[in-house]
């Protein structure tokens, strides 16, 4: 995990050295510690915003080097438009604006006046703005060599000048947690796959144990003895074996049914035998960014100490085409004993969370259980990257997935389910086929799932388009964006935690 900046909150006066940083509403509007730069340097702001046609506009930024009247060496201002209209999500989008408009140098100390014209930021806009600094200063540099001799830049720190800043560092750690969960689930995407194998996945996330997570993993011989033959087809064309790493967090007191996260983790999809067009085969190396999430989720909730019971559960494979490889016609047996017969082996990532699906309701009887997955190229067709495809019938949980996404910027779109859609997966030969054609391929892949997911409160979710290469924005600028964890963090602290009863069904869709 990369090097972070350290953040303290305190009550600051003008620093005297490094980088300042305040905020401007619509209009040029400053609070006190704003107006008081703008006196101490004789009006500075005023002049260099009329001279860049600056208006304060939300997450518009304007950067003046060595201000007058003042000792630090750059004076950043960052607009936040209209007050009225900020959101949660907007204050992480403002953390991200302050770490992308800082400049490079040998002075990393920063100070941020954290106050609006209507007064100081409160502890959670602070909290959020701290958050949005930390996700955007994430690199992913492993494979890059050093050039020259100039040592690592030392870690920067952050001032955030608060006079309530009490308050704030009890809850600090809880939301460093979460960003830490998000960047660990961002390098798992970002590894190349010849380094991060099914084995080298697992051992990953065995390391959750130092947080106190449960953890077991399954080889190809238990598996194998567990039914799990979807699982393993998908793998037998692969040197590399399979892995299925199981993670519980029992945080619970009152004995609560667990929430069940579900994570395909195909470390690289070639396609197999439906081998892939060759143009952008190397982003499949993030094929296992729902396993990912997964595991980010898992230790920002054990980090944090989530009093809520959750257990996370990730299938590990290489979807190669070998001599082994599972081929288009083939008929195999998954763990609920339904059989599937193979018209694209491209169409994997659905069987291997078929096993997981029934193993995780057959093992630990979850309360609600959650897919995430990489799943189709066709949820980027109808949504693009701003949102995730969620499928569930059961309107409460997606209403609450939809208000989770809507405050922390994880984004979700319900889409359809039905038994229209169902048919179309129907086989002549089997119980079941793994694609159904082209059109609605996200909802039949979902359709698919819920053949597995039987009575379940079950929700699936396709990440394809928001958990790797999806376009920078303000606090995510790498291939895999660590999407989901601070969804599923947000679903677990709103709704679970605490012992929390069982998520009431809503009426079915």
């Amino acid at each position: 995990m990369p090097t972070l900046p350290t953040l303290e909150f305190r009550p600051v006066d003008l620093p005297s050295s490094g980088t300042l940083v305040v905020f401007a509403a619509d209009g040029m509007a400053l609070g006190e510690a704003a107006r008081r730069v703008e006196e101490a340097s004789d009006g500075l702001l005023a002049a260099a915003a009329e001279a860049q046609g600056y208006k304060g506009k939300r997450l518009a930024t304007m950067t003046v080097p060595l201000p007058r009247g003042l000792d630090a060496s750059a004076l950043v201002v960052v607009g936040l438009g209209d007050l009225t209209k900020l959101t949660e999500a907007d204050w992480v989008k403002v953390g991200g604006t302050i770490a992308g408009a800082l400049p490079s140098g040998p002075n990393r100390d920063v100070t941020v006046f954290a106050e609006t014209p209507s007064g100081p930021l409160t502890t959670e806009q602070s909290l959020d703005v701290a958050l949005g600094l930390l996700l955007r200063s994430y690199e992913f540099n492993a494979y890059k060599t050093k050039k020259g001799d100039d040592p690592e830049p030392a870690p920067r720190k952050v001032t955030m000048g608060l006079p309530n800043a009490g308050d704030i560092e009890a809850r600090w750690e809880a939301v460093r947690s979460i960003a830490e969960g998000t960047m660990l689930a961002r390098d798992l995407v970002n590894e190349p796959a010849n380094v991060l194998g099914p084995v080298e996945f697992a051992e990953r996330a065995a390391k959750l144990a130092d947080l106190g997570v449960e953890i077991t993993v399954l080889e190809p011989d238990e598996l194998e003895r567990l039914e799990m033959r979807a699982l393993l087809g998908v793998a037998q064309g692969s040197e590399r074996p399979a892995r299925v790493v199981v993670m519980e967090w029992k945080g619970s007191q009152s004995g609560a049914k667990p929430v069940a996260l579900v994570g395909k983790g195909v470390v690289f999809d070639t396609g197999g035998v439906s081998i892939k067009p060759a143009g952008g085969m190397e982003d499949m190396k993030g094929d296992m960014a729902g396993a990912a999430a997964v595991v980010g989720t898992m230790h920002a909730l054990a980090s944090r100490g989530a009093k809520a019971n959750v257990v996370g559960i990730i299938g590990l494979v290489e979807n190669m085409p070998d001599g082994k490889a599972q081929r288009p016609g083939d008929i195999v047996r998954s763990k609920s004993g339904q059989t599937i017969e193979i018209i694209n082996t491209d169409a994997e990532g659905r069987l291997v969370l078929a096993d997981l699906l029934t193993y995780v309701q057959e093992a630990h009887g979850p309360n609600v259980v959650i897919d995430l997955a990489t799943l189709t190229g066709a949820i980027i067709v109808a949504l693009g990257h701003h949102h995730a495809g969620m499928y569930t019938d059961d309107d409460t949980v997606a209403a609450q997935l939809t208000d989770a996404g809507r405050a922390t910027g994880d984004l979700v779109w319900r889409m359809p389910l039905g038994k229209d859609y169902d048919t179309l997966i129907d086989s002549k030969v089997a119980d079941m086929k793994n694609t159904g054609g082209r059109f609605a391929g996200s909802i039949t892949a979902a359709q698919f799932l819920k053949r597995f997911a039987k009575d379940a409160l079950w929700v699936h979710i396709d990440l394809a388009g928001t958990a790797m290469a999806a376009p920078a924005n303000e606090v995510s600028r790498t291939f895999g964006s660590g999407w989901g964890v601070r969804l599923l963090d947000r679903f677990v602290a709103d709704y679970h935690e605490d012992g929390a009863a069982d998520v009431p069904r809503g009426p079915a869709a």
